[in-house]
């Protein structure tokens, strides 16, 4: 593979090793470089002036070209594929190339590991040396999508290699870092952006990114931008981009129902299928196992004992079960890294790096691995659960034997992934040899594979704790692992009880503070002086004694007493709020306010009969 050049210029966003470089974008979101400006050969020289017929090229279905100088591409990419000892192309190099260059829409399938990368990139980066034209602001010219974040960094790789001597720019953006970087980048505009859909969406929709200006729309692994979980996203992506334009999909596996889904996105397209759809690679050796779920991680730990495993993929179907299988080869002694979406992306970037760099031998991960990325030297992968979808299993075991190496892909099968298996089979159209337990392992019978299963499943020990000494008097709880169902279920039965309780209380309190709260005018409580009455009330009658005298503090109408006697709290009622107001509960608060009150009244003085 091609070295990548650093930036002198300190700025870090990729660097360069002295050995096979993979990406270590530790940046994401800014420039790679700048280079020289481009120098073209009289043949381009000729396709670049007014009303030239450009060439037809060679057809699609011609592979009858045998190295990269017959195609025609730029002088600057030519020099740079020879410095990377780049010289005859893979079949689907031979055949997208050329309808690529010509400005087709074009659907490539190939198997794993056989360059389809770069039978995008170089086409693209052809097309760019021929226009001088400049990304518009907050734009871009080429706009590659990946599903995944650590295949969108080594995409952006593959360009900075192919157009090392080209004038453009490129920028990679994914989610789980920093956006702010990201939008200062993407601020001058760029010509090639390679984005995850997630972090895109989230661009345009702060105005820091347009999609009017693109020229050409890339979809790698395009089955799985295509699927479920990218579909809305992509549909929203495309209405945005402007309708001429030209669409690449390539992938390794394209189901009739998401080729379907293709066509509405391409125009007269060209189909490139180098090999039947969902082929596995030929060098890959293939075999099963089939053991009990308990047995599995035993199993795993017994083969990696064998000093002949150099580096080794393990995939699982989940993200805790990737931890999990972590755990237990640490408990064997094996030193592994997990790498799934719950993980930073600091996170998954040093897992990969160590992985790449040999410091890391085990390197457990979910689905999110099996696109795309390229990691020389992966002499085994293993499939500690078999996948759900087998499409995935061909992508899988594609992370071996690339670039004509072989490799060993061994899976594990218990009853209940049968099923997939037989899937994988019919999809695949050849059946995996079936092989027994290695040499010195004897597999453990099934009631004790499921007790360990059933130890698996319990929650993890805490890998940080508290230091000892911490704050004065405070003791540590010791370590208990996942307790059992019936247990969860009884704490959960019991926490709905103690909120159903809560929420009475808060009934009762607040039935007991709309009632209480304000005295009526004119009676006489534990709140001090009598509240004075709106108005007067009728009395003796004009002439007798004591007329126009205001009512006799505490007494009131017989019909303003019935009112009160009316809204006179429940005997109930008042037993239940007696509690809760003695314990701080006031209901003079509003009265204190106004000025109407000296001092709050006691809790128990507010259910006297006399005070309503």
């Amino acid at each position: 593979m091609a070295r990548l050049r650093g930036l002198r210029d300190g700025s870090g966003a990729f660097r360069r090793d002295p050995a096979p470089l993979f990406i270590t974008c530790m940046h994401p979101g800014r420039p790679i470089t700048r280079a020289a400006p481009c120098q073209r050969t009289d043949q381009i020289s000729a396709l670049l002036a007014p009303n030239a017929k450009r060439p037809a090229g060679p057809a699609a279905s011609d592979i009858s070209l045998t190295q990269f100088t017959d195609f025609g591409l730029a002088q600057p990419v030519l020099r740079a594929l020879g410095e990377a000892g780049y010289v005859t192309p893979t079949p689907i190099q031979a055949q997208a190339i050329p309808p690529a260059m010509e400005g087709r829409d074009l659907c490539g399938i190939a198997q794993t590991g056989t360059g389809k990368t770069a039978a995008f990139a170089l086409p693209i980066l052809h097309r760019l040396s021929l226009s001088d034209r400049r990304a518009p602001r907050r734009g871009c010219r080429v706009l590659v999508l990946s599903p995944t974040r650590e295949l969108a960094n080594q995409i952006a790789e593959s360009f900075s290699d192919y157009g090392r001597h080209l004038s453009y720019t490129t920028t990679v953006v994914f989610g789980g870092v920093t956006i702010s970087r990201q939008e200062r980048a993407l601020a001058p505009g760029v010509d090639i952006l390679v984005a995850t859909p997630g972090r895109l969406i989230d661009l345009i929709e702060r105005r820091s990114l347009t999609l009017e200006g693109v020229e050409i729309l890339v979809l790698d692994e395009a089955d799985q931008m295509l699927d479920l979980g990218f579909i809305h996203a992509l549909k929203r992506i495309v209405k945005l981009l402007p309708a001429q334009r030209q669409s690449l999909f390539f992938s390794a596996t394209m189901p009739k129902n998401i080729a379907g889904l293709a066509s509405q996105y391409l125009k007269d397209p060209v189909q490139v299928a180098v090999t039947p759809v969902a082929t596995t690679a030929e060098r890959v050796e293939q075999t099963v196992i089939f053991a009990h779920t308990g047995a599995k991680q035993a199993l795993l730990a017994h083969i990696l004992r064998d000093p002949a495993i150099d580096r080794v993929l393990v995939f699982t179907r989940t993200k805790h079960g990737a931890d999990r299988v972590v755990r237990g080869l640490d408990k064997a002694g094996i030193a592994g890294a997990a790498i799934h979406g719950n993980k930073s992306q600091p996170q998954r970037e040093r897992a990969l790096q160590a992985f790449r760099d040999g410091d890391c031998r085990v390197l457990v991960a979910t689905d999110i691995a099996a696109r795309g990325i390229d990691v020389d030297g992966v002499s085994h992968v293993i499939n500690f659960d078999l996948p759900n979808v087998p499409e995935s299993y061909v992508h899988r075991i594609g992370r071996t034997a690339r670039a004509g190496a072989t490799g060993l892909a061994i899976s594990f099968c218990n009853d209940e992934e049968r099923a997939y298996l037989r899937d994988i089979e019919r999809l695949t159209r050849q059946s995996v040899p079936v092989a027994g337990f290695p040499e010195g392992f004897s597999p453990p019978s099934r009631q004790e594979a499921a007790e360990i299963a059933r130890e698996e499943e319990r929650r993890p020990e805490r890998q940080q704790q508290r230091p000892a000494g911490g704050r004065p008097g405070q003791r540590s709880r010791p370590q208990q692992g996942r307790p059992s169902r019936a247990v969860r279920k009884a704490a959960a039965a019991s926490a709905a009880a103690a909120r159903v309780r809560v929420r009475r209380a808060r009934a009762v309190r607040k039935a007991a503070a709309a009632t209480v709260a304000v005295p009526p005018a004119g009676t006489r409580g534990p709140f001090g002086p009598a509240r004075p009455s709106a108005g007067r009330a009728p009395g003796p009658a004009a002439g007798a004694p004591g007329a126009g005298q205001p009512a006799p503090a505490g007494r009131c109408p017989p019909a303003q007493r019935r009112r009160r006697q009316r809204r006179r709290p429940h005997h109930r009622l008042a037993g239940a709020v007696a509690p809760l107001l003695t314990t701080g509960f006031h209901a003079g608060t509003t009265e204190r306010s106004a000025g109407l009150c000296p001092a709050p009244a006691k809790g128990l003085d507010l259910l006297r009969p006399g005070f309503v």
